[in-house]
């Protein structure tokens, strides 16, 4: 038997009742999750590539792009499960990572010059990736929190009308 400290759980009471999540039949809210869980991924690919393509000539910032990239999958795994508290989560990362996108990308493009060691993809390239980054990460946050509105976690008890009739009777009334 669960327990939650002053909460009693009755395990024949709670086999005849239905959970439903109305919200999430919605088409709006279903095509927020769809967009978020792409801008997740689009985001995680797009680290990933600044990440393999200027892997050579990058210093410090490889960890923190891999754990972007398995962040942001995690993410995306757990918005397709519905869980609605990775929406801020996704939202404070996605500022981040466009501050960090501003910021790199026009170091990107001061390397597209001679003398200085050219990376896999092309310095000018993973600029215009990592400039790419920012409205991406933009609309991550617009929609992460458009969903956080939404109400995902919302859940509504009915009574299952093929349970026991005898499970949701009151107490025993005196004769």
């Amino acid at each position: 038997m669960a327990s939650i400290p002053g909460r009693q759980f009755d395990d024949r009471a709670s086999a005849g009742v239905i959970i439903t999540h109305p919200n999430r039949g919605k088409a709006v809210v279903q095509a927020t999750r769809a967009t978020v869980i792409v801008l997740l991924l689009a985001s995680a690919a797009l680290v990933l590539i600044v990440t393999v393509g200027g892997w050579s000539v990058m210093q410090g910032a490889i960890p923190v792009q891999i754990a972007y990239v398995l962040a942001y999958l995690t993410l995306a795994f757990f918005a397709w499960r519905w869980n609605r508290g990775v929406l801020p989560v996704s939202a404070v990362l996605a500022v981040l990572l466009l501050i960090f996108a501003l910021a790199a990308g026009p170091g990107w493009f001061a390397r597209d010059q001679s003398g200085f060691a050219q990376p896999g993809l092309g310095a000018g390239l993973l600029g215009v990736l990592t400039l790419l980054i920012v409205p991406l990460q933009m609309l991550l946050v617009a929609f992460a929190m458009r969903g956080f509105q939404q109400g995902w976690n919302v859940e509504l008890e009915r009574r299952d009308p093929s349970a026991d009739p005898g499970l949701f009777a009151g107490p025993a009334q005196p004769a």
